[in-house]
């Protein structure tokens, strides 16, 4: 399984939206709190090709995006895959 990166704030809806997803699916991620741990907000930024919301979801290199981005893939079929690959 591929690993998954995930930028949050305590606070955010969609970022516990996100989180419960992967838990259903039995997906362990590492979470990174943006207001917690120095440099993570600029190092999200640049990974997620300057979008600055959170969450931001990374399946092992690759950005799958915010939120609605995983449910959209959950959707499509194509979440279990990505992270199988």
């Amino acid at each position: 399984m591929q690993p998954v990166t995930i930028y949050t704030t305590a606070w955010c809806p969609y970022c516990s939206a996100a989180k419960s997803l992967l838990r259903e699916k039995g997906v362990s991620f590492n979470e990174i709190d943006v207001e917690k741990t120095a440099g993570s907000r600029a190092t999200m930024v640049q990974r997620a090709g300057g979008r600055t919301s959170v969450p931001q979801i990374f399946v092992g290199d690759r950005h799958v995006g915010g939120c609605d981005d995983l449910y959209a893939l959950e959707r499509a079929g194509d979440l279990d895959p990505l992270l199988a690959a």
